[in-house]
C-alpha cells in the first residue's frame, strides 16, 4: 500500500459541496491500495502511520505521534498514488487494485483505524472529492508498505 501523510492544521474533504468528513490537528492520510495487498499489509500501515512520531513535544522536536496528541485521521482514498509514469506523458495506473479489492481494504483500514484511533473521518471511495487542508510544518511523508 502507499500514503502521503500530511500533518495538517485542519482537513476536509467535500463530495458535491457537502462537507463529509473533517479533522482538526491530525493527519490527512491519501491511501492508494496496489495489486497484492493484503490485509496484513494495511494493519502494519495503520500501526506505523498511529505510531509514527511526527507531532512536536514541547522542545519542539519531532517525538510525538498522532496518538499521543490526541489527533484525528482523515483517510481518503487516492488510486492515483500508484501512477507509472516511466512510459510517457499519461500516467498508468496498472498497478493499482482492482476497484473491488481497492475498496474491500480501503474500507478494512477504516475500520481498523476506527477500532484503534477515537477520531477517524473519512472520504468517499471511488467519488470526485474536494480535499482541503493546512498542512503544518509542512510535514509531508510517503509510505509504502508490502508485506
Amino acid at each position: 500500500m502507499i500514503t502521503v501523510l500530511q500533518r495538517v492544521s485542519e482537513a476536509s474533504v467535500r463530495v458535491d459541496g457537502e462537507v463529509i468528513g473533517q479533522i482538526g490537528h491530525g493527519l490527512l492520510v491519501l491511501l492508494c491500495a496496489e495489486q497484492g495487498d493484503t490485509d496484513a499489509v494495511a494493519d502494519k500501515l495503520l500501526v506505523k502511520i498511529l505510531k509514527l512520531r511526527i507531532f512536536s513535544d514541547d522542545a519542539g522536536k519531532m517525538n510525538r505521534s498522532v496518538q499521543d496528541v490526541g489527533g484525528g485521521l482523515l483517510v481518503v482514498s487516492q488510486f492515483t498514488l500508484a501512477a507509472d509514469v516511466a512510459g510517457g506523458n499519461r500516467p498508468s495506473f496498472t498497478q493499482a487494485a482492482r476497484p473491488d479489492e481497492g475498496l474491500r481494504l480501503y474500507e478494512r483500514f477504516v475500520a481498523q483505524a476506527r477500532a484503534a484511533h477515537p477520531l477517524v473521518q473519512t472520504g468517499r471511495f471511488a467519488t470526485d472529492m474536494k480535499v482541503s487542508l493546512i498542512n503544518d510544518g509542512p510535514i509531508t511523508i510517503p509510505i509504502r508498505m508490502t508485506a
